[in-house]
């Protein structure tokens, strides 16, 4: 047994430290970025488990053709009840990023770092979890279109949805996304837009007698950084993300332009209201019709909540640094179970360059990470249990 700061007494189970790397390797090798790649990983997921005796669940439906599956496995049957979550699809990489190596301490591959080192280390937390007879409620999510592009999903159901509504509801739920052993009690909100823009067509060897609209939609979106709302701060962040994501315009290279339209991924601040952006953007005078593709709120918890207090406690073991409460500017799965009345933290292990060439999880930190969860499920359990059956969070 281990005793953490409040004398609350932990159970422990012999763990081999070479597991979740090897199982990350495994992992890793797919290249679930398509539907039967990640179809194919969730085969082998609930395979894995299945060969240790814990039973799965998995629902269909999910993505645009239904392709894709989402899979729950339980452990305990006690309070609180927890949720962890992870997604098991990447965005797309080079070939060579699928035959992930070791140098220095750190595992280079896609995904190893978002977030298939974080799920290795869920899978093999309620594995010992379900060794030691948890006696809270604990509960893996598994999706497998978190990485999807939100652009095209506006009729599709995401996974997170889909386990909610077969009732995979809980207390509290950590979603293993980067963070470097840091909370992450917020997240940005996502507005998507597609700015258009007119000018006039001419010649290309008079491009005076037009107007160009390519410079015009330059010339807008220059506006839109000097807007009051992009200057704003947070009391997480130091400001919202604006980013020029794609652009389209002309045709021929001989002919001004005389429309062209951006698209402008903005990541605004839990603080800020998106009508309120929309409103300023649209105020620009130019000749310009503004449409929104995609609104995702943001996520937030208070650093007040019992389970963030718990979290960070154990963290704070680990970390030679502050865990508290940190903002997150992506977002994730996080806000559907928001939505249905679950709070959650991103938390996830130490690493660097996700969605990039060099993409790496530190060797060490998942062991740490399996450690961290189990750690802190044990502590939530054994806090409620002497309450005499009274919850204490």
């Amino acid at each position: 047994m281990i005793r953490d700061k409040t004398g609350t007494q932990t159970l422990t189970v012999a763990m081999d430290k070479t597991e979740v790397l090897g199982l990350t390797r495994r992992l890793v090798r797919y290249r679930s970025y398509t539907p039967g790649a990640a179809e194919s990983t969730m085969d082998f997921i609930s395979g894995w488990f299945e060969a240790r005796g814990l039973d799965t669940i998995r629902y269909g439906g999910v993505g645009p053709r239904g392709e894709l599956s989402s899979l729950a496995v339980w452990v305990g049957s006690g309070s609180p009840k927890i949720l962890l979550h992870g997604h098991l699809d990447v965005v797309p990489g080079e070939e060579e990023q699928f035959e992930p190596y070791e140098k220095n301490g750190k595992l280079y591959g896609r995904g190893t770092y978002d977030m298939k080192g974080a799920l290795a280390a869920m899978m093999y937390a309620v594995e010992d979890l379900h060794a030691m007879g948890c006696k809270a409620s604990v509960e893996l999510l598994i999706v497998s279109d978190e990485e999807k592009d939100e652009e095209n999903e506006h009729d599709v159901a995401a996974g997170a949805e889909v386990l909610i509504e077969h009732g995979h509801m809980g207390d509290f739920l950590i979603t293993g996304e980067p963070t470097d052993f840091h909370v992450g009690i917020q997240a940005k909100g996502i507005l998507s837009l597609r700015i258009s823009l007119w000018g006039e067509s001419a010649h290309g060897a008079r491009p005076w007698l037009g107007k160009n609209a390519v410079l015009l939609a330059y010339e807008h979106y220059k506006r839109v950084l000097e807007l009051p709302f992009a200057g704003e701060k947070g009391k997480l962040f130091p400001y919202p993300s604006i980013n020029l994501a794609r652009i389209s315009g002309g045709d021929v290279i001989n002919r001004v332009p005389d429309r062209c339209t951006y698209d402008l991924d903005i990541r605004y601040l839990p603080e800020q209201n998106p009508q309120h952006i929309m409103r300023q953007i649209r105020s620009i005078n130019l000749p310009a019709e503004v449409e929104v593709l995609f609104l995702h709120e943001p996520t937030h918890l208070s650093k007040e909540s019992p389970y963030v207090k718990a979290l960070c406690e154990v963290a704070a073991r680990h970390l030679h640094d502050n865990p508290m409460g940190v903002g997150l500017h992506g977002t994730s799965d996080i806000v559907y179970f928001q939505r249905a009345g679950v709070p959650g933290v991103e938390f996830g292990p130490i690493g660097g360059g996700h969605h990039g060439p060099k993409e790496f999880v530190v060797s060490s930190s998942l062991e740490t990470y399996r450690q961290m969860l189990v750690q802190f499920v044990q502590i939530l359990a054994a806090s409620t249990n002497d309450n005499a059956g009274g919850k204490s969070y």
